[in-house]
């Protein structure tokens, strides 16, 4: 038994040219469906149940493995462009014409480079944890972070710092975070394959200056959100990326990491329900 609705979600699938994608579909359509990308190495199981509730309270909100990811079939991207053009399959072959994007970590890249890419279909954009691109000045994310993201599995303490500050509130909140996750990882088990993970980390590598330069194309309002002490995307290029926007909002939290939107799920579902105007 769970007490999150997320977590009692069918998993539904669909086909397309390149690939059959295995998608959740929550809440109810009313307006605009929101379509959430994932980071590196993470499934539809590893979104926050708690978050994903809090989002589709009173709103569609669709989760999806991207092509060669977990459930969905297909070769695994090796390109952040090559993912955005995953995403635009995926809507295209649930026949979406117009949706909001939110993304997490690579998943942030991901949707802003589809949101560049097709702007007619995208009607607000939700960048999270995640990174525009390198810019001069910025800080790298130490190397210990990679030593421990490249490993073949990760432990709890090793999830507890790639996600969460070292604070007793940031490791309180990490570790009921992982709790909530275990109803469905217990079923699924679900992981990423070292194929797909070792293309997904060469395609966060490639991405370089990535769009922070093409930001000023982007008309639609732009929610970028960032816990101030992220190791995993240090999150200095994502405040600066504001500047660069016409219709840009930032949302920062002191005491949190890269996990920041679970750590606050319910305050940061708030900010992104009320910015996308629910």
């Amino acid at each position: 038994m769970t007490e999150f609705l997320a977590d009692a979600a069918e998993t539904l699938f669909v086909d397309a040219p390149s690939a059959r994608f295995a998608y959740r579909r929550l809440g109810r359509p009313n307006g605009l469906p929101l379509v959430m990308a994932m980071r590196l190495r993470g499934t539809i199981d590893h979104w926050d149940p708690a978050f994903l509730d809090a989002l589709s309270a009173n709103r569609e909100v669709i989760i999806f493995d991207n092509r060669g990811i977990n459930l969905s079939t297909g070769t695994p991207a090796s390109s952040i462009a090559e993912m955005a053009e995953g995403l635009i399959e995926f809507t295209t072959a649930l026949g979406l014409r117009k949706f909001d994007l939110f993304g997490w970590s690579m998943g942030g890249m991901v949707v802003a480079t589809a949101a560049l890419a097709r702007p007619e279909l995208v009607g607000h954009l939700v960048f999270s944890g995640s990174t525009p691109g390198i810019i001069e000045g910025q800080p790298m994310a130490p190397a210990k972070v990679w030593q421990i993201a490249g490993r073949g599995t990760n432990t709890e303490e090793d999830f507890l710092f790639l996600f969460y500050p070292e604070t007793e509130s940031g490791v309180s909140h990490g570790r009921s975070q992982l709790e909530r996750l275990r109803t469905r990882l217990h079923v699924s088990e679900a992981v990423v394959s070292a194929e797909a993970s070792a293309a997904s980390i060469e395609a966060i590598r490639a991405f370089g200056a990535g769009v922070f330069d093409r930001l000023p194309e982007l008309t639609i309002p732009v929610l970028i959100g960032v816990g101030l002490h992220d190791v995993m995307a240090p999150p200095y290029s994502s405040i600066q990326a504001v500047s660069q926007l016409s219709r840009g909002k930032l949302v920062v939290y002191s005491d949190a990491g890269h996990g920041f939107l679970f750590q606050y799920h319910a305050d940061y579902a708030g900010e992104v329900n009320s910015f996308l105007g629910w």
